[in-house]
């Protein structure tokens, strides 16, 4: 069940967003299959009878990926109250990251969630041996925040881990709609090819070996950018400082829109979980 509800604002404005509550559930899925579709990009495809009733539909929605144990490889699953996710006081806790569902085929009953290989935490060891017939947990999403088609046009700044909301995005753009990308990843070995029909302005840059999260790579190629025209809807995500950086650029140098602008970090360095939304 999901309910529509449009985020309050003191003057009616069609280009707000609008916020989608749904039931939260926990689900086991098995892994159908695996595909390392860059050097630090792994492509698992899920499976499982309880994606039945999945819902995303914000280009940036997140659910909570729930990972076994790596020494047992025992899969503890927490239970799911109205409240969230709830762990029994005496029961082992799963290692728990938040991911964006890339694409989700209803008829055929499946998820694919891409894994950015960063570091050697609980997600990269996990993605880096998952095989068919291994089973995760996943939770939510606990609701969706859809962005209006009403823009004059959009701009998508993002490290590797913001790729699956790229590519979500520029998916469903109408055909024309005029978008700028600046995305980081270490090599052009990494880089994707999108799908859209937008007209699309896209910058790859390279850390050429350089730690993800220890450059300026993005705030310096976002300086030297044209922007889109017009009203147009802003959207970072990449290590929490750089997004928090980002969003003052584009809101204190360039004129964009405060609220047209979210910026969100997607991890941060020396965390081990992090996924921190920037409004000032």
């Amino acid at each position: 069940m999901t309910n529509l509800h449009p985020i309050a604002s003191e003057t009616p404005d069609p280009r707000a967003p609008q916020r989608v509550r749904h039931e939260l559930r926990r689900r086991l899925l098995t892994v159908q299959r695996v595909q390392r579709v860059t050097p630090h990009l792994v492509r698992i495809t899920l499976q499982g009878d309880e994606l039945q009733g999945f819902t995303s539909l914000g280009f940036d929605d997140h659910v909570k990926v729930m990972f076994p144990d790596p020494a047992t490889g025992v899969l503890a699953l927490p239970s799911i109250s109205p409240e969230g996710i709830r762990h029994a006081s005496d029961a082992p806790r799963p290692a728990m990251r938040d991911y964006t569902p890339r694409r989700f085929d209803a008829r055929a009953g499946t998820l694919e969630i891409d894994f950015a290989l960063h570091d050697a935490g609980p997600a990269t060891q996990w993605a880096e041996q998952a095989a068919p017939g291994q089973q995760i947990g996943v939770g939510g999403p606990r609701g969706s925040m859809v962005i209006p088609m009403a823009f004059d046009g959009y701009l998508l700044v993002g490290d590797d881990t913001a790729l699956p909301a790229i590519a979500r995005r520029l998916a469903e753009l109408p055909a024309g709609a005029p978008v700028v990308v600046v995305a980081e990843v270490d090599s052009a070995a990494d880089e994707l090819v999108f799908d859209t029909a937008a007209d699309l302005r896209l910058t790859w840059v390279h850390r050429r070996g350089a730690a993800p999260g220890s450059t300026t790579l993005l705030l310096d190629a976002l300086r030297q950018k044209a922007l889109p025209t017009g009203d147009f809807h802003a959207w970072v995500a990449c290590e929490s400082s750089a997004a928090k950086a980002l969003r003052a650029h584009l809101v204190g140098e360039r004129g964009a829109r405060p609220q047209w602008t979210k910026a969100a970090g997607y991890w941060r360095l020396g965390s081990a979980d992090t996924h921190e939304t920037h409004s000032e």
